[in-house]
């Protein structure tokens, strides 16, 4: 990532969009403008920014779409994205989580809330990594790439989902409680119901497919990550074979 961050902010509120602007180039980032969700996915795929700032609630193509093509194009597939709406329900935020994006906030929010947390995230998408592969099994995490594969096949992580899976590999099959892998993850600070780890963790859990057994839940504490050999599995490849 380049020394100043290029922020896309998408919302159809233009006086919104305008204030984000001004505050977060006075920070020292580089800002543009979307004002619908069509313009974003043009702007974002053109020139794919450090980070998207994107409104859920919008006509036309909403939020919740734009983050998915998002998701879905190679090009942007990793870029950070913090989702803006006046809908402060759980059910709102699972939403957009699982969409993948990295972090949530609600309308109002104070400008400073915002850039703490728009810093969190560009720290986090740029942390340097060790540069080594950590496996455990079948699934390898290539660190200096930020990159997870199961049996030589790259998955499509988010970028928090990538940390959720790199603090469970480290933490080396010891259980990781839902506010631990939210500092992990999220970083330390961020106020999310334990309802958004297990989305996250859901999500994960689709992407490794017949090894999904590998991440168990601890009733009551949270999660760990074991080999299949552990979970009392053996290949899927083998099972599948067999039918």
């Amino acid at each position: 990532m380049a020394d100043v961050s290029t922020i896309l902010v998408v919302d159809d509120e233009r006086d919104l969009v305008e204030l984000l602007s001004v505050n977060l180039e006075a920070a020292g980032h580089h800002v543009r403008q979307a004002h619908n969700g069509d313009e974003a996915l043009r702007s974002a795929t053109e020139f794919p920014p450090d980070l998207v700032i994107l409104d859920l609630m919008m006509p036309g193509l909403p939020g919740t779409e734009v983050a998915r093509r998002l998701r879905a194009n190679p090009r942007t597939a990793r870029v950070p994205i913090i989702m803006l709406t006046a809908r402060a329900a759980e059910a709102d935020q699972v939403v957009g989580l699982s969409l993948g994006a990295d972090d949530y906030i609600t309308k109002p929010f104070s400008m400073k809330v915002l850039k703490a947390r728009v810093d969190a995230v560009l720290r986090r998408a740029s942390a340097s990594p060790l540069s080594e592969n950590v496996s455990i099994g079948p699934l390898t995490l290539d660190l200096a790439a930020h990159e997870a594969s199961i049996e030589g096949e790259v998955l499509k992580l988010t970028p928090t989902e990538y940390r959720l899976l790199c603090a469970l590999v480290e933490a080396q099959g010891r259980t990781l409680s839902r506010a631990q892998l939210v500092d992990f993850a999220m970083g330390p600070g961020i106020a999310v119901t334990d309802r958004v780890i297990d989305v996250h963790i859901a999500a994960v859990r689709r992407k490794l497919g017949a090894f999904a057994e590998m991440i168990r839940t601890v009733r009551g504490v949270g999660y760990r990550i074991v080999p299949l050999a552990q979970a009392g599995e053996s290949s899927p490849k083998a099972h599948s074979s067999q039918r």
